[in-house]
C-alpha cells in the first residue's frame, strides 16, 4: 500500500534548480536511505513532503489518516518547557481525543436512541485508538524511551534551553519515537548522538515495523538499517533495492554503461556530421546527406552529468610551538554547576587526541575553556608558547546573511576575488553556492565554508568539535586524509569511531572526569 505519492516535483531557489520532474512512491514497511552529496536537496525534499515548503510544481499526496513524524536538523525547542513536557506533548493528540470522548459520554445523557447508537460507535472507535496507542501507559513509555536515550539522568524537569546540541537532538528524537507515527522522517539523526545512543537507535530502527525515510552520511549506520536507497543527484531521484554497499556497486556499473554508450554515440555523431559536411554540396549524394542529417536531428543525445567538484582539504602548518600546548591546574569546568572533577593534565606537541563520552558531560565546554572562551569555575589553564590555534565550532548560532565570498573576505581581506573563489571551490563548493548567502546553504555546505577558513590559515594545533556532522561521504574521507597528513597537534570531539581511529594516537574518555552520573 502506498503511504506517500510525489508526482512530477520541480523546485529551485532563484536560478538554482534542486529537483526537475521528480516522482517518488513510499510503500508500507519500506526502510529508505535518502542519500546524495551536500546541497543536492535532501533536507529540502523532506520539507516539501512534510508541507513546510511549497514546491514550484508537482503534487504531494499522503494516504488518509497517515501520521508522519519529522526529526528536523534545525528544530527549535521553546524556552520554559521541561524535557518531560516535550516528551508528553508527543501524546497531545491522544489527550485531545480523550477530551472529545468524555464530551460524547456527557451528550449520551440527553441523546435520542439514534444519536445514542452513533455516539456509542464513535466512542468505541476512540477507545480502540487510545488502547492501540497505549494511552493508559504513557508515563511508563516516557520513562522507557527517556532511559534508553539517557534523558532520565538529565532529569525530566530540566529546562530544554539549558541542554547541549546533542541533548536537544535526543529530546526531539525521543518525542518522535513516542509519537509512533506511521512514517518516520529522520534528517541526520546520528549528528550529536554519542556511540551508545547510536547503537540503541540502530536497534530501534531495525525492529521498526512502519516505514521510515532516513537522511544520513553515516555509512555503517545506513548499511545496517535500510533496505532501499534513493539517490539524489543532478536534480534526479533514483531508486536502488538493497543497502548502501549494494547501491555503490550498481551505481558504478550504471555509470560505466552510460559512459560507454555516450562514447559510442559521440563517435556515431562525429561520423554522421562528417558525412553530411562532405556530401551535402554534391547533387548525387545530397539525398543521402539529408537522410543522415534527419537521423542526427532525431537522435536522443546522451548527456553526462557534470562532475561535482570534489573537496580538497590541506591544513597549513605554521611555526613550531613549544613542547607544552595546554596545561591545566585543578581545572573545574562548567557554567552554573561543575561538569568535571579538578583536572590536571598536559597536552604536548605532536599529540593527536580524540575526546569521547556521552552528550552533556562537558566535551565542548572543555574545548572552550582551554581556548579561554569560557571562564572555569575554579583552577586555571596555561597555554604554551607560539600557539596558532584553529578552532572548528560544532554549532554556529544566528542567521548569516553574508555571501560565501563576503564571509571569506572578512577573514582574509588581502585575498583577491580569484583567490577567494578558488579557495571555496577547492572545498567542494560550486559557483552558485559561492555566490549564495551562507544561511540558504545546507548544513554540509556551511561546514565546508567554515573548513575553508580553517585550511587557509597557518595553524599548529586544531581543536575540532564534531567536524563530521552534516558532511557528505566524499568530504568526510577528504577531511580524514587531511587530518592524517597534518603535522600539527589535534584535539578532536567525534562520535564516529571509524573516522577518528585512523586520525588520533590517543583517546580520552571524559566520562572518567565528569561529575555527572550516566
Amino acid at each position: 500500500m502506498s503511504i506517500l505519492n510525489v508526482e512530477h516535483l520541480t523546485h529551485g531557489f532563484g536560478d538554482r534548480a534542486i529537483f526537475e520532474d521528480v516522482s517518488f512512491r513510499l510503500l508500507k514497511g519500506e526502510h529508505i536511505g535518502l542519500i546524495g552529496a551536500n546541497g543536492e536537496g535532501k533536507s529540502t525534499f523532506m520539507s516539501i513532503v512534510t508541507g513546510r515548503l511549497m514546491p514550484d510544481e508537482g503534487k504531494v499526496e499522503w494516504a488518509k489518516n497517515v501520521r508522519a513524524g519529522y526529526l528536523d536538523q534545525h528544530a527549535v525547542l521553546e524556552e520554559g518547557m521541561t524535557i518531560g513536557d516535550v516528551l508528553r506533548s508527543a501524546f497531545s493528540w491522544l489527550f485531545e481525543m480523550e477530551t472529545e470522548m468524555n464530551q460524547m459520554f456527557e451528550q449520551m445523557a440527553e441523546a435520542t436512541p439514534e444519536e445514542m447508537e452513533r455516539l456509542l460507535e464513535e466512542t468505541g472507535t476512540y477507545q480502540e485508538l487510545l488502547d492501540q496507542h497505549d494511552f493508559y501507559m504513557i508515563d511508563a513509555k516516557v520513562d522507557e524511551v527517556a532511559r534508553a536515550l539517557g534523558l532520565l539522568d538529565l532529569g525530566l524537569d530540566r529546562d530544554v534551553t539549558d541542554l547541549s546540541g546533542g541533548q536537544r537532538t535526543k529530546v526531539l528524537l525521543a518525542k518522535l519515537l513516542l509519537e509512533k507515527p506511521d512514517i518516520l522522517l529522520l534528517d541526520e539523526p546520528t549528528n550529536y548522538l554519542d556511540e551508545e545512543h547510536i547503537a540503541w537507535l540502530k536497534r530501534y530502527l531495525l525492529d521498526y515495523e512502519n516505514a521510515f525515510i532516513l537522511i544520513s552520511h553515516d555509512i555503517p549506520f545506513l548499511n545496517e538499517v535500510v533496505n532501499i536507497i534513493y539517490h539524489m543527484e543532478n536534480q534526479e531521484l533514483n531508486r536502488y533495492v538493497g543497502d548502501y554497499d549494494h547501491f555503490q556497486e550498481v551505481y558504478a556499473v550504471k555509470k560505466a554503461q552510460l559512459e560507454a554508450a555516450y562514447r559510442k554515440q559521440q563517435q556515431e555523431i562525429s561520423e554522421l556530421k562528417d558525412f553530411v559536411a562532405r556530401n551535402k554540396a554534391r547533387v548525387s549524394t545530397r539525398n543521402m546527406a539529408m537522410s543522415r542529417q534527419k537521423k542526427l536531428d532525431k537522435m536522443d543525445v546522451i548527456e553526462l552529468a557534470a562532475e561535482k567538484p570534489k573537496p580538497e582539504f590541506k591544513f597549513r602548518y605554521g611555526r613550531t610551538p613549544g613542547k607544552m600546548l595546554f596545561e591545566t591546574h585543578d581545572l573545574v569546568i562548567g557554567y552554573d554547576e561543575p561538569l568535571s572533577k579538578p583536572l590536571n593534565f598536559t597536552m604536548e606537541r605532536g599529540q593527536k587526541i580524540a575526546l569521547v563520552g556521552t552528550n552533556g558531560i562537558g566535551k565542548t565546554t572543555l574545548l572552550r575553556s582551554l581556548l579561554g572562551l569560557i571562564k572555569p569555575l575554579s583552577g586555571s589553564v596555561e597555554q604554551g608558547e607560539n600557539l596558532e590555534i584553529g578552532y572548528f565550532e560544532q554549532e554556529v548560532k544566528g542567521e548569516n546573511r553574508t555571501t560565501c565570498i563576503e564571509e571569506l573576505w572578512q577573514e582574509f581581506p588581502s585575498f583577491s576575488q580569484y583567490e577567494v573563489r578558488s579557495a571555496l571551490a577547492k572545498c567542494g563548493l560550486t559557483t552558485k553556492h559561492i555566490e549564495s548567502q551562507v544561511r540558504v546553504l545546507s548544513g554540509g555546505e556551511q561546514a565546508k565554508v567554515r573548513l575553508c577558513k580553517l585550511v587557509n590559515r597557518d595553524t599548529n594545533i586544531l581543536l575540532l568539535d564534531e567536524p563530521t556532522n552534516h558532511l557528505d561521504v566524499d568530504a568526510k574521507d577528504e577531511l580524514k586524509k587531511a587530518l592524517r597528513e597534518y603535522r600539527g597537534s589535534i584535539l578532536l570531539i567525534c562520535h564516529e569511531p571509524e573516522f577518528y581511529q585512523d586520525v588520533v594516537n590517543e583517546v580520552w574518555d571524559m566520562s572518567k572526569w565528569t561529575t555527572k552520573i550516566f
